[in-house]
């Protein structure tokens, strides 16, 4: 009986830890994930998109230098073209104002998260 209540033990051990080691969902506080826009002139925005296509709807509009925080929610897209053909799909934080969709990558550069 002792060497089951062990496994038992090992085993509820083994899977706290595993979960607690899974990835949560992406939070835009602080450190690498976010992304600034450039490219773009001071008098433009950046379209953020429903879809990765320019010919999509536009969910939002992000103003360089005055946009909040963009936050990369995943790998931009297809891996197999070069960076600026690919879509990248992120989350807008501007205040209380959080949308979601993709913007086009040769307008977009890393950031550490503020």
């Amino acid at each position: 009986m002792r060497k089951t209540g062990f496994r038992s033990a090992a085993l509820i051990a083994c899977t706290v830890a595993m979960v607690l080691s899974l990835p949560g969902p992406a939070a835009a506080t602080s450190g690498p994930g976010c992304l600034v826009v450039v490219n773009v002139a001071a008098n433009d925005a950046l379209n953020m998109r429903s879809r990765p296509s320019a010919s999509s709807s536009i969910v939002d509009t992000l103003v360089p230098g005055r946009h909040g925080i963009i936050h990369l929610d995943a790998p931009c897209e297809p891996p197999s073209r070069p960076w600026p053909s690919r879509w990248c799909p992120v989350s807008h934080y501007n205040g209380d104002f959080v949308s979601h969709g993709w913007v086009k990558a040769r307008y977009v550069r890393d950031s550490d998260c503020p």
